[in-house]
């Protein structure tokens, strides 16, 4: 691939991760708000400065946690969005993860090209690795039993419940796995694991050693938390809002854990890559584009 300009803006040691990938391969690398001791990474002094040096601007994953603001954790000084669409121009790809509606409209009238790379398909089925070994992990440091021929529930027959589901199978734990439409229930039976309708989740879900949760909506309510054993975990992998009642878990006294952004947390390098990777599929196909 062609070497190219990049301006690694804000974010975490993901970031961090990627701007040293991309050296790597060649580019020409230059970051702002991204403060790091563990390498050495050549930094812009200003926005202004950064904005204008790449030709490709890379920002964090998420962009912003309060959408107002660029996600920053490794700089002290907070950097308004706003700030950001004034220094970009029509000569910038914007590349970020979970971009805001509201940046993207904004974006769009001001003829700026913005990807969302959080949003691409090999984006999310690469993260279902990670995510489901950091699951894993937790779930060993907490269990007082072994994974190796306990019960394990996934609710959910995603990206992350197909990797999960086949990792925890490979342990020895019997696996079951909930779903809603039948043809996932056929691969999910085809898989060795045990398929489980959401109609049958009450039956089976007080025999759980530990449950893991991939769906975004609320599957986990009161009366579920009520028919679980008093031993058993519950780790929710699913994006906001979640799908685990916290509030109602702790008065029960169950252990219930929001197990969010674990590819950055337990594999940041590999996390970093799978940016990378996607980035490079983004400019591959603009690129595509031209020619056709």
């Amino acid at each position: 691939m062609k070497k190219r300009k990049f301006t690694i803006l804000g974010g975490d040691k993901r970031n961090v991760e990627l701007a040293r990938l991309l050296m790597e391969d060649s580019n020409e690398v230059q970051t702002f708000a991204l403060n790091d001791t563990e390498y050495y990474l050549p930094k812009c002094k200003t926005l202004e400065e950064a904005l204008d040096y790449g030709k490709i601007i890379v920002g964090p994953l998420p962009i912003s946690r309060d959408g107002k603001t660029l996600n920053t954790p490794l700089f002290s000084e907070s950097i308004e969005l706003e700030r950001i669409l004034r220094g970009l121009t029509e000569k910038n790809i914007f590349i970020a993860g979970k971009i805001g509606s509201h940046f993207l409209e904004n974006a769009k009238k001001k003829g700026i090209v913005l990807e969302d790379y959080f949003a691409r398909e090999e984006m999310q089925i690469f993260n279902a690795i990670p995510t489901a070994e950091g699951a894993i992990q937790i779930a060993m440091e907490q269990m007082d039993i072994t994974l190796h021929n306990s019960n394990a529930m996934i609710l959910g027959y995603g990206r992350i419940g197909k990797a999960l589901s086949k990792m925890l199978q490979g342990i020895g734990a019997n696996v079951y796995v909930e779903a809603r439409k039948y043809e996932d229930l056929a691969w999910i039976k085809n898989q060795g694991y045990f398929p489980i309708h959401l109609k049958e989740l009450d039956f089976y879900i007080n025999r759980m050693d530990v449950v893991f949760n991939t769906v975004p909506s609320m599957i986990l309510d009161e009366k579920r938390l009520e028919k679980l054993n008093a031993n058993c975990i519950i780790i929710d992998l699913a994006s906001s809002p979640g799908g685990v009642d916290f509030e109602k878990a702790k008065e029960l006294d169950i252990k219930a854990i929001l197990a969010s952004g674990l590819p950055g947390k337990v594999a940041r390098v590999t996390a970093a890559a799978i940016i990378r990777d996607t980035i490079y599929h983004i400019i591959q196909e603009r690129e595509e584009e031209k020619w056709d």
